[in-house]
């Protein structure tokens, strides 16, 4: 049978075809799927522990050009309603992030039409400076292609010069689909598929971590779906040997409540469970050079996070002290520290906290929140 002999590919960490992949996500079962990916996931992290961390999501501004339809965060510059996290705000947040055990900032937020790179480097520098042992997980290719433009410079210098104030890792944020025909559509002023690309090929030739996303079950096709996976796996296989390149790859299904996909347009989510695991799953199998597959429990709850622990993934990502852009669109699960060490338990994993770079940290068994 062809599924046999493209199973067999899989597992010998051969780069499947785009029509491979098809055939596979349409004709196999979910069972023999997460099986196979399962199977992939015990050659790459060997044992039986599922890695977590603790991180923040601070949102630097909420004003943004983009002005994406699946975005319900944004402000349009000038009103009422924007703001630009002061330092205070921030000091405020990271003492608690740090009483909650952790030292990671997810810095992101709108494209501020107005703020330059000096902007960012004098904050970079600011945090570092008072919490020293802060790591900035900040920003993403969407931005790094907005200062490139407003600075008339390139993404090398942007990112070299964000990297020496005090960037440790860059987020895969604003991939959506990397599919120009559906960015055209749901985030026509972001940049487009070869620019998102080209932003990573220039931090994994700096050595700088990144990790790469999904945002699916809106308005593109199975195949835009797994041309993006042979996008992300031909830049990772591009990168410089012994580079970090994309350490994690993230799907989350869309979050549509009152966006304006939904609301003008009549786009719903519709992924179900069953849906989220094959994708996790086919991730997998399509991504053998990404080591890490991590599982949204944030927009598809306990539950079918447990299931894709079985089915390829290996991680469970953060317990998001603060999130607001995806819950703005109707993401409603919230978990504890204590309680995603409970979740994996319950899986039949071990739970294993890690950093950023997905270095093994010290479980703390007093974090209970």
């Amino acid at each position: 049978m062809k599924t046999d002999i493209l199973y067999k590919k899989a597992l010998n960490f051969e780069f499947l075809s785009l029509d491979d992949g098809l055939y596979l996500y349409k004709n196999s079962p979910t069972s023999e799927l997460a099986f196979i990916a399962n199977e992939l996931r015990k050659i790459h992290v060997q044992g039986n522990k599922v890695t977590w961390m603790i991180d923040r999501n601070v949102n630097i501004t909420n004003a943004c050009c983009s002005q994406c339809l699946f975005c319900n965060f944004y402000r349009i510059h000038g009103s009422k309603d924007v703001y630009i996290t002061s330092i205070e705000d921030y000091k405020r947040k990271i003492d608690e992030l740090y009483k909650l055990g952790g030292n990671q900032l997810l810095l992101q937020g709108g494209l501020h039409p107005k703020l330059e790179l000096k902007f960012y480097t004098d904050l970079f520098k600011e945090l570092k400076s008072l919490f020293p042992s802060l790591k900035l997980h900040a920003l993403g290719p969407p931005e790094i292609f907005h200062l490139a433009r407003l600075e008339k410079s390139n993404y090398r210098n942007i990112l070299e010069k964000l990297m020496s104030s005090g960037l440790d890792s860059l987020p895969g944020a604003g991939a959506e689909i990397l599919s120009d025909r559906v960015r055209r559509i749901v985030s026509p002023v972001k940049c487009n598929t070869q620019q998102w690309l080209d932003v990573m090929r220039e931090a994994h030739k700096l050595n700088l971590p990144t990790s790469a996303t999904m945002m699916f079950g809106h308005i593109e096709t199975i195949k835009e779906r797994l041309q993006h996976l042979i996008h992300l796996r031909n830049v990772q296989s591009e990168k410089p040997e012994n580079h970090y390149g994309f350490l994690a790859f993230i799907p989350w299904p869309f979050q549509d409540k009152d966006t304006k996909l939904n609301l003008i347009s009549g786009i719903k989510n519709t992924v179900i469970a069953d849906e989220y695991i094959r994708t996790i799953a086919i991730s997998r199998i399509m991504l053998p050079n990404i080591t890490n597959i991590q599982a949204s429990w944030l927009t598809v709850g306990k539950s079918t996070a447990q299931l894709c622990l079985h089915s390829g993934a290996n991680d469970l990502g953060s317990i998001m002290i603060e999130e607001n852009v995806v819950s703005a669109a109707g993401a409603i699960f919230k978990m504890d520290a204590k309680g995603i060490r409970q979740t994996i338990k319950e899986a039949g994993f071990e739970p294993q906290r890690r950093n950023q770079k997905y270095e093994k940290l010290q479980e703390k068994k007093n974090i209970e929140k």
